[in-house]
């Protein structure tokens, strides 16, 4: 009968283990205790006062997010990149770069360089999203956490966005739907789909002990829809 179908993950059973697995790889990783801390959300409160897109914004931006991602902002150097740039950057001597449509990471003469495209300071929510994985890298990578190697890099980096508080703005950033002057255009952002990032702050938030996250509400419909569906499939197990 409909009324007992046991509730169902949002995801494919692969891409469930890899969610459950790396979040507790992230867990031995970094330790619990940053399970316990606030979740960051969306909130003018997290933005410089008067946040216009700035170069001096972007850098107050990054400066927050190392802090809590434990960077030491001097360790790493930001770069903002115009975007008729993108093309300069595949010339310059790089040791190992990690690449994407937002931001790198790389390794330059035993330096880290992070660039962020100069378009996603007037997107506040992907620009989050974007230096947040960046840094992931930089725990990841620079720290030799991970192989470089590793196939699933990428995605891995997204879900630690997830594990140190930032889900909420990499979610809200994966997929954009606009209607501009009559025409309208999608926009992806990442390496996880929406159902992901769902089951994957559904797991973010049993780990927390939290049946009913309050800053669930800060989602957008799917990834909010998502992590409901992951919380009733994890109180059913």
């Amino acid at each position: 009968m409909w009324w007992n179908k046991q509730p169902k993950c949002p995801v494919r059973t692969e891409e469930q283990l890899w969610i459950e697995e790396s979040l507790d790889l992230f867990a031995d990783e970094f330790g619990t205790e940053i399970l316990r801390r606030p979740v960051v959300v969306p909130e003018a409160s997290f933005f410089p006062a008067g946040y216009r897109g700035t170069e001096d914004d972007v850098r107050a931006v990054f400066a927050k997010i190392c802090g809590l991602v434990a960077v030491e902002p001097e360790r790493v150097k930001l770069e903002i990149e115009p975007q008729e740039a993108t093309e300069l950057l595949s010339v310059l001597p790089v040791n190992y770069q990690s690449e994407d449509a937002a931001g790198h990471w790389q390794r330059r003469d035993g330096a880290t360089v992070i660039t962020v495209q100069s378009a996603k300071a007037r997107e506040p929510l992907a620009l989050v999203a974007t230096i947040a994985h960046e840094l992931g890298h930089e725990r990841l990578l620079g720290e030799s956490r991970i192989s470089r190697s590793r196939r699933d890099g990428e995605p891995l980096t997204d879900l630690f966005t997830v594990f140190f508080g930032f889900g909420i703005f990499s979610a809200n950033a994966a997929f954009e739907f606009r209607n501009s002057r009559g025409s309208y255009r999608t926009s992806r952002l990442g390496y996880l789909t929406e159902a992901m990032y769902g089951y994957a702050l559904a797991r973010y938030a049993w780990l927390r002990g939290e049946p009913a996250p309050d800053w669930a509400n800060h989602l957008d419909t799917n990834p909010r829809v998502y992590l409901r569906d992951g919380l009733r499939f994890l109180a059913a197990g």
